[in-house]
């Protein structure tokens, strides 16, 4: 499960280093990037090129009937995604990078209060979700057009799992251009859809601002204030 994540520590030049960014993609700190927001993603055009640009996150399949008219489709489980009739298409042409440097997890806490967690890798600034994405247009020539996404999710690690039994992908940066690539086989995809390893994987403790979905300040990042009883993970 992926509900929320961040992309705090951006630096805009270092990402337009790695990625082709046009200028007219706005991108700026995110401390609680939560599901229906736009989010920076990197695709593949029709000729194979990487192009970055803005998708709405939770996935509406071309042939939805309308946005918001079923499932909210944030995550797709990358062991069953290829065959779901909501992702094989994009599984098979259409897989993304999100990006992103941490994500949140939950556990309830002492007096039934939620306890946040930020997730991040270790040492490696942003990464990239292993994502999936799609169009959907409305009716009639002058139909609305939305680019969605999802992110794919696996098993969760021995340092996430006290937390919840999914994590995101997060790929490995020589996987990236594989993932992206609309020509890669299957075969060559599977592998790449592991959790991070442990010795990679860093969580902390962070306080109640990113509880609020509507919140989207560097509060949410901030340490969660040591209590008796509320012990760190690692």
């Amino acid at each position: 499960m992926c509900g929320r994540y961040s992309l705090a520590t951006i630096d805009p030049a270092a990402v337009r280093a790695r990625f082709p960014v046009g200028e007219a993609v706005e991108i700026r700190p995110r401390y609680n990037v939560a599901p229906g927001d736009d989010v920076v993603a990197v695709t593949a055009d029709r000729a194979g090129a990487p192009r970055v640009e803005m998708l709405r996150w939770g996935l509406v399949p071309p042939w939805a009937n309308a946005p918001g008219a079923g499932p909210n489709l944030i995550n797709a489980r990358s062991e069953t995604a290829a065959e779901r009739p909501a992702f094989r298409g994009a599984f098979a042409r259409m897989r993304c990078l999100i990006l992103a440097d941490g994500f949140f997890e939950w556990r309830m806490g002492a007096a039934g209060r939620k306890e946040a967690f930020h997730i991040t890798q270790a040492g490696d600034g942003f990464f990239a979700f292993a994502g999936l994405w799609s169009v959907w247009r409305g009716p009639g020539l002058d139909g609305a057009t939305l680019r969605s996404c999802a992110i794919l999710t696996t098993a969760a690690n021995a340092a996430v799992a006290p937390l919840h039994e999914r994590m995101p992908v997060i790929l490995a940066r020589d996987a990236e251009d594989v993932w992206l690539d609309p020509g890669s086989p299957q075969e060559e995809l599977v592998p790449l859809l592991r959790p991070l390893a442990v010795t990679q994987t860093v969580v902390r403790a962070v306080g109640p601002a990113v509880n609020d979905a509507r919140y989207d300040g560097p509060e949410c990042l901030a340490p969660a204030q040591a209590s008796a009883g509320q012990p760190a993970l690692f």
